[in-house]
């Protein structure tokens, strides 16, 4: 519309003449410059519709931002009130774990308790039963060569052990055994209720009692140890129990680690112990020196080694003894210095005035202190051992 009216306008001022050539010219740029800027609004009318449409999509973009947004929020607040519930019940599961680690750390200190006391007493029980035997020297005469024997009676050794055990006592502090030469002395001493003995101006009552002698025992060991035998531990089942067995076998063959023929392998893949025969003596023995075998299995295997034995108790008795020369005193004061009230009491005891006699072997203990007296056969110089 507006451009149609710009031509006519032009073309009606050009019909009059009423413009110079100059004006006219100037008016025809005028209508150019007119038509230009009709072009740019229409050009912007344009741009404006474009930028209200974009407009609309990037709010309705903005509105669905918004909403994954709120989304993804509400989401991370579940997911933290989630999180926060499983870290309490991992905190609540936490602390029941420390309040059973602490009590099952508290029952390992009693059970630790128990056992010192029980290892204690073992021990106070092995102490007691412990015998040292010295195996007496015996004087051999080479007479000649004599016949092999069979093989059943020389692929083993036999032997047999004559065990006593030496009586005991346990002495007490303030007490004292006192063992005398002569029966008949200890016998005076026993008849009496009260012994009086004078320390350093002063009168001390102290009281004999006859030594009765803790229960021992006698038996004999029958030791029987085979010389084609030998036992191993310390194997574990690295294999299958069959081929584990071949693997034993195998190793144990070889001369190269000391081996022999192997007769029979006996293993046990649940405790990993066993025996292996060998077909010849003399094998056993020089392997149970080593003590160490190396067994080739799917990897080295190093396995502990003993001789294989079997024995027998015979004979086991068990009796009481009661000393006949040694006497127990009791109810003595610490008046002077250990060693100095043993030698007072040793001086008393001995003179004829007193019914005392010659003493063989004293041995005082004084208040707080414990020990063990051990008697020989026929009760002569116990020996005494502090606790």
């Amino acid at each position: 519309m507006m451009a149609s009216t710009g031509d006519a306008l032009s073309h009606e001022v050009l019909h009059n003449g009423s413009l110079s050539p100059e004006e006219q010219k100037q008016f025809m740029e005028a209508l150019e410059e007119l038509e230009q800027w009709k072009r740019k609004t229409d050009k912007a009318d344009q741009e404006k519709s474009r930028l209200l449409l974009e407009k609309l999509d990037s709010e309705e973009t903005k509105r669905k931002a918004q909403k994954e947004t709120l989304d993804l929020m509400e989401l991370h607040k579940k997911r933290m009130e989630a999180s926060q519930q499983m870290k309490k019940g991992l905190e609540d599961k936490i602390l029941d774990l420390e309040k059973h680690n602490r009590a099952l750390e508290d029952r390992l200190k009693e059970c630790e308790k128990i056992l010192e006391n029980k290892k204690a007493e073992y021990a106070s029980l092995q102490k007691k039963s412990k015998i040292n035997v010295d195996v007496p020297e015996k004087k051999v005469v080479f007479t000649g060569v004599e016949k092999e024997e069979s093989r059943e009676n020389c692929q083993n050794t036999e032997c047999m052990f004559t065990i006593t055990q030496r009586p005991s006592f346990p002495l007490k502090g303030g007490q004292a055994l006192i063992t005398f030469e002569e029966e008949e002395v200890a016998g005076k001493i026993l008849k009496q209720a009260k012994c009086p003995v004078k320390v350093e101006n002063k009168r001390m009552d102290v009281k004999p009692s006859r030594v009765s002698l803790e229960p021992s025992v006698k038996f004999e060991v029958h030791l029987n140890v085979s010389k084609r035998k030998i036992g191993f531990s310390n194997a574990p089942p690295v294999l299958p129990e069959e081929r584990m067995r071949d693997r034993l076998e195998a190793s144990f063959s070889k001369p190269s680690q000391g081996g022999g023929e192997v007769e029979e392998v006996v293993y046990n893949k649940d405790t990993g112990t066993g025996q292996i025969v060998f077909l010849n003596t003399g094998v056993a023995e020089n392997l149970v020196l080593k003590k160490k075998y190396n067994v080739d299995a799917s990897r080295e295997v190093v396995i502990s080694i003993c001789p294989y034995f079997e024995y027998q108790l015979k004979k086991f008795q068990t009796f009481c003894g009661v000393s006949k020369r040694t006497v127990l005193l009791s109810g003595i004061e610490d008046v002077q210095e250990e060693e100095d009230q043993q030698d007072l009491l040793e001086i008393h005891f001995q003179k004829p005035s007193n019914h005392g006699g010659e003493v063989e072997n004293i041995k005082y203990l004084s208040r707080g202190r414990n020990a063990e007296a051990f008697f020989t056969e026929d009760a002569r110089e116990p020996e005494t051992y502090s606790e």
